[in-house]
């Protein structure tokens, strides 16, 4: 397929001369105005604009400015086509974004070579970007897998709690999403990566894979012994998850991974485990998942209880706001609870 060039310049005679030079091996729109290549742009996406700097109502400059801060002309590599010879016009040229600058009058073997080595060049980088995006969702596709693998090993050992991961990663993208939406807490969530903070949120549990079968699938409560022992899959997780750090460097992703597994048993009074932290010192992660964690608990059967009814377990984490839970985020629940009993109600019935 021919490469488009716009060639823009207000002189009916450099049109015809480019066009010329052009037309045997490049699909060539000649243009009269800056204001006439915007409306091309809305029809044809060129792969190298030729620009000319002189120009009445938007001048070559005022062009490319506006050009380089629009995100669907940003990468459309420009070329100024000119007869100002200075210095400081070049200079000024390169530094709004163009890459390259040819003086009119023109050698037709030049010019085309230039246009094709650019042309080259762009074409090289738009390649090496679809491979790194490429490897990018590779990597993030491994990831994810990963998690999922280390996150079913703990639930296939846990028989008490089947669904709980799938569950609380629909209900943390609910209340995580709609907290940002509403600005709460958003100096803490400035940057984060919703789907990526969704994905390391399960590994919450991951510690309990130390936890002996007969404490974690035991059919009916735990003594005090056994809870303390079982208490203690907050804090290996948090190990678990560092060596994992220092194995393979990911510090972004598993750290978050590594807040969720340490914090999501604290409480906002300070009576939680394994750090006894209060309020915001608790990870905002910790604080989120907690809420989350317990919800899911209470609307969920165990072989020691039944399921309360979502009405009751909203009215349960509404009740401890300010105790167990962080109050704002709890408003934030208790505003979506209905999203989340739909999200349950659906998985429920597609699991």
């Amino acid at each position: 397929m021919q490469k488009i060039i716009f060639v823009v310049d207000d002189n009916a005679t450099n049109l015809t001369v480019v066009e010329n030079a052009l037309a045997n091996q490049y699909r060539v729109i000649a243009l009269s105005s800056a204001a006439s290549m915007f409306t091309a742009l809305k029809k044809f996406r060129p792969d190298l604009i030729l620009l000319d700097i002189e120009m009445p109502e938007m001048n070559g400059f005022e062009a490319i400015q506006q050009l380089k801060t629009d995100d669907a002309y940003v990468n459309i590599p420009v070329v100024f086509l000119t007869g100002r010879t200075d210095v400081d016009s070049e200079t000024r040229g390169i530094e709004l974004g163009a890459v390259d600058f040819i003086m009119k009058p023109f050698s037709e073997p030049v010019l085309l070579i230039r246009i094709k080595n650019h042309l080259h060049v762009d074409e090289l980088i738009r390649e090496r970007t679809m491979q790194l995006i490429e490897r990018t969702e590779q990597l993030v596709k491994l990831k994810n897998g990963i998690v999922y693998t280390m996150a079913d090993l703990v639930e296939n050992r846990d028989k008490n709690t089947g669904g709980h991961i799938d569950r609380t990663s629909m209900y943390m993208k609910i209340l995580t999403g709609t907290m940002i939406d509403k600005g709460i807490y958003a100096d803490n969530m400035r940057g984060w990566d919703l789907d990526s903070m969704v994905s390391s949120a399960r590994l919450h549990d991951i510690g309990k894979i130390v936890i002996s079968d007969i404490i974690l699938n035991k059919p009916g409560p735990l003594t005090k012994e056994e809870f303390e022992i079982m208490k203690t899959h907050a804090s290996e997780g948090a190990c678990i998850i560092d060596k994992a750090i220092e194995r393979t460097g990911d510090a972004d992703f598993l750290h978050n991974a590594k807040i969720f597994a340490a914090y999501h048993h604290e409480r906002w009074d300070g009576s939680g485990y394994p750090h006894g932290m209060k309020g915001t010192d608790i990870p905002l992660q910790g604080r989120i998942m907690a809420i989350i964690d317990v919800y899911d608990a209470l609307v969920s059967e165990r072989p020691y209880k039944k399921a309360f009814t979502h009405e009751k377990a909203v009215s349960i984490i509404m009740e401890d706001a300010g105790k167990h839970f962080d109050p704002n985020i709890a408003n934030v629940f208790n505003e979506i609870n209905r999203l989340v009993m739909a999200a349950k109600t659906s998985f429920d019935e597609n699991p």
